[in-house]
């Protein structure tokens, strides 16, 4: 069954999805990753990801749609980069918000953001409260990429600074579209200095700090793309699919209060 949005006339939609309905927004970005990967490789896997995500959840029994990948994101710490396409924060934030009117009009329940892009995260998570409280909407934000270690015997060192361009991302477009990889162009660029602090950092560490991608000494890649392989493609597909279907499964019982909803 199409679960696509927009490939449904408007009363073929308004007939078939209700407050049960789950609908689905990739969120990825237009922006610079290196010389060795597309502009597009954000919103490529965040795509990528719901597409397989939907389907597989589609057919689990879960009553999911799609929208279009919201693609012009806030890029800004690639700004200095040609390629990169962003929106400020305050128009990112107000267009996310009026998406979620737009879901509640169509009389959808739940709105989850499928992101592929480490820059809207902030901002997304803000808007999930912002979208709940205006129209009423569950409101979910998941990642597109799984975090999981490559098959035995690949080893991989990015000193836990893989975050932009590195073997994960690498090996992902590898597995998905490898005409859009060039690996020639790859060398490690891992910023070491930064692995010595005990608390600031990415990801893991407790203390975050702002930063641009050139910021770095490295062509605003931050990680080792020459650890990539399609081994390390394929697993992290099917983690990041299977990641993605079970938090739908989890989002169709979720209840911010059960007992209001049984009493």
């Amino acid at each position: 069954m199409n679960r696509a949005i927009t490939e449904l006339a408007g009363p073929s939609l308004a007939n078939r999805i209700g407050q049960e309905s789950i609908v689905v927004l990739p969120t990825g970005a237009i922006e610079h990753h290196g010389p060795h990967l597309p502009l597009s490789t954000d919103a490529l896997i965040a795509e990528a990801v719901a597409d397989a995500a939907v389907e597989r959840a589609v057919a689990a029994g879960v009553d999911v749609w799609q929208l279009p990948t919201l693609t012009y994101t806030k890029s800004d710490e690639h700004s200095w980069a040609p390629g990169t396409v962003w929106l400020d924060t305050e128009t990112l934030f107000r267009t996310v918000v009026e998406i979620g009117r737009a879901v509640e009009l169509m009389g959808a329940g739940t709105l989850v953001f499928v992101n592929g892009h480490g820059g809207n995260v902030a901002l997304l998570q803000v808007a999930l409260r912002e979208i709940r409280k205006r129209f009423g909407l569950k409101t979910f934000l998941m990642p597109s990429l799984a975090r999981t270690d490559p098959p035995a015997g690949e080893g991989l060192d990015e000193r836990d600074l893989g975050i932009h361009g590195g073997a994960a991302e690498t090996s992902l477009v590898l597995h998905l579209r490898p005409d859009l990889v060039d690996l020639s162009r790859a060398e490690r660029w891992v910023p070491e200095h930064l692995a010595d602090f005990r608390h600031i950092g990415f990801n893991t560490r407790p203390v975050s700090f702002g930063w641009l991608s050139n910021d770095f000494g490295t062509p605003g890649v931050v990680g080792d793309p020459t650890q990539a392989t399609p081994a390390y493609g394929e697993v992290l597909w099917e983690a990041s699919v299977h990641q993605a279907v079970e938090s739908l499964l989890e989002i169709t019982r979720f209840e911010h209060n059960p007992a209001a909803t049984t009493g």
